[in-house]
């Protein structure tokens, strides 16, 4: 539409100087102006690629300039507007992916993720019912933000900053001791605009956030499980997802109160069509687990045709998964949400570097090495050997799905 509306404005400015050059009553001075201004002295075809050249430069300089103006807010200080809008091309071509998860581990995924595509989605537990997020959740009747207040900031242009701002925590003041300034964000988008799920979209808007995070369940849901304590015959129940990794024993099972509660129907859409589906890492019974539970949720993984892959820690975590292996968490996962769930399990392959006192490897042991669908590379991240890095986790996952499907068009 623009290059007719600049091809019609030129058919008129040329009716208007022909009509001036081709008057019998114009004045010759005038007359010698539009000679030299035209260019007559040259041959026409000559003529033509010299205005036309010279057009051409023009509009596409002012384009570039007017697309400077506007796109000038949203350009981050040292990068060029052609390779912003190069990566932002490419992005929008990327892969659809949804990641699966919770706490820190999730956040570290969404922030290789998102340098490689934009149409990513991540889904938060909403169990969480410890610390800041405990007491709002206690207070307001709201689901924990603070999982999703760690995705957020994770998938914004303006990372670093806005870390340390929704990861800021108040202290001093006796009512907002331990409250993190993103929980409380979220809480006040809740209730000017009615619901948590309108809070969420609202709060990635307002942060320009690169894709979307969305709750597993709206349900207000409670994570139990059933355990076995040392120097006791009988299995123990425990009510909250704060106080599983506390008690000093072994998870048996989990599952949700009320086991029924609905998966948020954006969860299902995605995942229906999405082209990768990443579980991990992240704590295994009570980041990971709590979302497969919902079961319209685990119903949509299986009906999915994306690459379905669980990434598997690389370290231990106390008071939930002591001395496991990989093949345990696999194990784990099965018992609670059924086998043949995944098509791909990755899996840490360095084992150097130093852990803490109570927390060590997730070594690939052979009977995880022996299903074909494992795969072993560097994940660990240099300085600290327990992290995933996010970079190398992201492009081992990228080459899977580009070995399986070849490079998206």
């Amino acid at each position: 539409m623009m290059l007719i509306g600049i091809t019609l404005l030129g058919l008129g400015f040329a009716v208007i100087l022909i009509d001036l050059y081709r008057t019998d009553s114009a004045n010759p001075a005038l007359l010698t102006v539009l000679y030299y201004l035209s260019l007559r002295f040259l041959p026409r075809i000559l003529r033509a690629i010299i205005f036309g050249g010279l057009g051409i430069w023009l509009v596409v300089y002012g384009i570039l300039q007017l697309n400077r103006s506007l796109l000038n807010p949203f350009i981050r200080p040292g990068h060029d507007l052609v390779d912003t809008l190069t990566d932002f091309q490419r992005r929008k071509r990327g892969p659809k992916i949804v990641a699966i998860g919770g706490g820190h581990g999730l956040a570290t995924l969404l922030r290789g993720l998102k340098t490689e595509t934009s149409n990513l989605t991540a889904v938060v537990t909403v169990a969480d019912d410890g610390g800041s997020s405990g007491r709002l959740r206690e207070s307001y009747g709201i689901l924990p933000p603070g999982d999703i207040r760690n995705c957020l900031a994770a998938l914004s242009n303006d990372e670093d900053r806005l870390t340390q701002l929704f990861q800021y925590r108040f202290s001093g003041a006796k009512e907002l001791e331990g409250h993190s300034f993103g929980n409380l964000f979220i809480t006040a988008l809740a209730d000017i605009t009615g619901s948590f799920e309108s809070a969420v979209v609202e709060s990635g808007r307002v942060l320009s956030v690169n894709g979307q995070v969305l709750p597993s369940t709206l349900n207000d849901v409670k994570l139990v499980a059933s355990m076995e304590l040392p120097h006791s015959i009988n299995q123990v129940r425990v009510e909250g997802e704060s106080k599983i990794p506390t008690m000093s024993g072994r998870v048996k099972r989990i599952w949700l109160e009320p086991d029924n509660a609905p998966a948020f129907p954006p969860v299902i859409k995605e995942l229906l069509s999405a082209d990768i589906i990443v579980v991990g890492p992240g704590s295994l019974y009570t980041s990971i687990l709590p979302n497969l539970l919902v079961h319209d949720l685990l119903a949509s993984m299986h009906a999915s045709h994306a690459i379905k892959i669980y990434v598997c820690n690389i370290a231990t975590q106390s008071g939930e998964t002591d001395s496991f292996t990989c093949y345990d968490h696999i194990r784990a996962l099965q018992e609670h949400v059924g086998e043949d769930l995944f098509d791909v399990i990755l899996c840490n392959d360095n084992y150097t570097g130093e852990l803490s006192s109570n927390s060590r490897f997730v070594i690939a042991d052979e009977k995880i090495l022996e299903d074909s669908r494992t795969y072993t590379a560097n994940l660990t991240e240099e300085a600290h050997p327990w992290r995933h890095d996010s970079k190398r986790l992201t492009q081992t996952i990228m080459d899977i799905f580009y070995e399986r499907t070849g490079p998206l068009s």
